[in-house]
């Protein structure tokens, strides 16, 4: 996935809804966000996307800052 190539953000079960939704101020308030990432068809994407451009903040692809980087360390790991 090329990074120029964010086209499928229009997809996103997300779009059109309040970005604060995405953006809680703990992880245990990320829950609503999880739930509407479960259902989206492009989660992987949206996920790989943020690992990438190594997003610090907010729910993308279903996970929170603390479980991306915990991904990224397994990842190096197995590298």
């Amino acid at each position: 996935m090329s990074l120029a190539d964010i086209t499928w953000r229009m997809r996103g079960a997300c779009h059109g809804l309040d970005p604060s939704i995405f953006f809680p101020d703990d992880d245990e308030q990320a829950d609503v966000a999880k739930e509407i990432c479960d259902e989206c068809d492009v989660r992987v994407a949206c996920l790989e996307y943020a690992l990438t451009t190594r997003e610090r903040d907010g729910v993308w692809g279903g996970a929170t800052e603390r479980e991306r980087r915990r991904i990224i360390r397994q990842r190096r790991r197995s590298a």
